[in-house]
């Protein structure tokens, strides 16, 4: 159907075809979903590392679905890493998985059924929040990371605001 000065008519059958194909042939490409991540989109990945970022899904077999999200800057890396695992002691799981934060644990509420948040810092690379948590038998784990020292985007303040954005993000999803 078409306005004409606020009179609705009907397009003729193959006109309103032709006017329908053009518009989807001038949707943008970005439309399409760029990768097969279900807990978080790559636009979503991108504001949270504060730039574009590019995402790639693994999915093997026995192992831990993960999703790893990556920018890029000037002399710069930063990363989003989730995984996810269907686990049948979901409780135990999480406290083996828990165990690479190490003393620097610290509970968070209202984030799945548990949640924890640790320091990802590696000396080696950068600065780095940690998050792992569950939600009914699915352990997830949360980094994000930058391998600039003083980073301006992802400062301490910045990855610490962020991860906990981030895990609201996949826990509601995996509800």
């Amino acid at each position: 159907m078409a306005s004409n000065g606020g009179r609705i008519t009907k397009v003729p059958g193959k006109l309103g075809l032709a006017l329908l194909g053009v518009c989807l042939i001038g949707l943008p490409s970005r439309a399409l979903a760029a990768n097969n991540c279900a807990w978080i989109t790559e636009s979503t990945a991108s504001g949270l590392l504060g730039g574009d970022a590019v995402g790639e899904v693994s999915a093997v077999t026995g192992q831990p679905t993960a999703c790893t999200f990556t920018q890029m800057g000037a002399g710069v890396k930063r990363t989003l890493r989730i995984t996810v695992e269907i686990a049948p002691e979901p409780h135990a799981r999480l406290e083996a998985v828990a165990q690479i934060c190490g003393a620097d644990l610290e509970p968070i509420k209202a984030i799945g059924n548990e949640a924890m948040v640790c320091s990802a810092d590696d000396r080696k690379v950068g600065p780095g929040e940690r998050v792992v948590g569950r939600v009914r038998d699915q352990v997830f784990t949360i980094t994000i990371s930058t391998t600039l020292k003083n980073d301006t985007i992802l400062t301490r303040d910045a990855l610490k605001t962020r991860i906990y954005t981030a895990a609201e993000q996949v826990a509601g999803n995996l509800f």
